[in-house]
């Protein structure tokens, strides 16, 4: 098995996008919770994230959510979170939250309200141009709950057009990312539902429009890692939300539930070239913390990702070539378990260390008094969340 300094260079440049969502409050479906030294503006949104980053490393950008993080300089902003040592991210648009869109938005029968659902589009491009963003992340709720409830093949024809006319104004260095979901809050049918309707959406747009996996987004069993692989293979995976589940978008820290379903993933995108600096694959967390404190649930997350990342590089690819070869199925799957039971933790310590970052990033952020700083400074005002 290959050990830890042979893969070290290759952990560098690692970086995985954090939501600002992240940093609101949360909860369920029924309540959402309130906690002390939440945020109440997206400056202080960004503030801790950059906090993720400073002990960390891993997380040099911030996704946006638009209209939750609305202002009305993105030039200001983009130069608040410059000034906290990262940068914004992924543009994500909202057409999920008005009346409008009861029974859809840019399939919706109505083509004013379609025009309305792609006017939005058109003005997260506007924010992605003074942001510096490259990429415009939809997700549609958009889908029914009884059978004939709605044309099923008329609500893909007016996606298509809808998709079309946004991803026409996008810039030539920007994308279009579509991302899929299996259910919720549409139970009989969703328009976007698995990364095949994805897939074949954004191939029928062009070479800047790929497909956004969310990890928590699929059936109970599915081979998530067999998904990734294709995608790679069809040169059509833009970008990764992770997060876990039991049984589907519970918005959990990633690798919390299914930590060698991780590494299997990772494998995946190492092997398919979704990971290093010529990469354009992007990792991007998409999680929610309703009952652990919000950065520590960050900074647990991004440091999941890099130690199953460091796990995966260290599968001894000849040695499982060889074996896969030879039809040897113990043999290789042998390969691939020696490499996720390597317990990598002090090595990535050591690693930090050298970089000029804490060893142990969630003691570190423990003793820094930060949560208790916020705690005591945001009192008053109201306390941002996704609702």
């Amino acid at each position: 098995m290959t050990d830890f300094a042979a893969i070290a260079a290759r952990l560098e440049g690692q970086a995985i996008e954090l939501p600002s969502w992240a940093f609101g409050n949360s909860g369920t479906r029924f309540k959402v919770f309130g906690t002390a030294g939440t945020p109440r503006s997206v400056e202080e949104k960004i503030a801790d994230a950059a906090t993720v980053h400073r002990f960390t490393g891993l997380a040099p950008s911030v996704a946006l959510h638009i209209p939750w993080d609305h202002v009305d300089d993105y030039g200001k902003l983009r130069a608040h979170a410059a000034d906290h040592g990262v940068a914004l991210g992924t543009i994500n648009s909202n057409t999920f939250q008005d009346d409008d869109y009861k029974f859809g938005a840019l399939t919706h029968v109505d083509p004013k309200i379609r025009q309305k659902a792609i006017d939005h589009h058109f003005a997260c491009i506007d924010v992605m141009d003074a942001t510096g963003s490259r990429d415009l992340k939809i997700w549609l709720a958009d889908g029914s709950n009884y059978a004939g409830q709605a044309d099923l093949r008329g609500r893909q024809d007016r996606l298509a057009e809808s998709l079309a006319t946004i991803y026409d104004r996008i810039g030539d260095d920007q994308r279009l990312v579509l991302e899929y979901k299996f259910f919720e809050p549409a139970f009989y049918h969703t328009d976007v539902p698995d990364w095949g309707t994805s897939y074949a959406q954004v191939s029928a747009l062009g070479d800047r429009a790929v497909v956004c996996l969310d990890t928590g987004h699929h059936a109970p069993g599915t081979n998530i890692e067999f998904i990734v692989m294709q995608l790679l293979r069809l040169g059509k995976l833009g970008s990764f939300d992770f997060n876990s589940r039991y049984y589907a978008d519970d918005d959990l820290i990633v690798g919390s539930a299914d930590p060698f379903q991780l590494f299997r993933i990772l494998f995946e995108v190492i092997r398919g070239g979704g990971f290093g600096p010529d990469s354009d694959v992007a990792f991007m967390l998409d999680q929610c913390h309703n009952v652990e404190d919000k950065i520590p649930g960050q900074i647990r997350s991004v440091l999941n990702v890099q130690e199953m990342t460091a796990r995966a590089l260290l599968v001894d690819r000849d040695a499982l070539a060889a074996a896969q070869e030879a039809g040897d199925v113990l043999g290789a799957h042998q390969v691939f378990m020696d490499a996720f039971y390597t317990d990598v933790r002090a090595d990535l310590a050591a690693w930090r260390e050298e970089r000029g970052l804490p060893a142990d990033p969630m003691r570190a952020y423990a003793e820094s008094g930060y949560q208790e700083q916020i705690e005591a400074e945001r009192v008053g005002g109201t306390q941002l969340s996704w609702n």
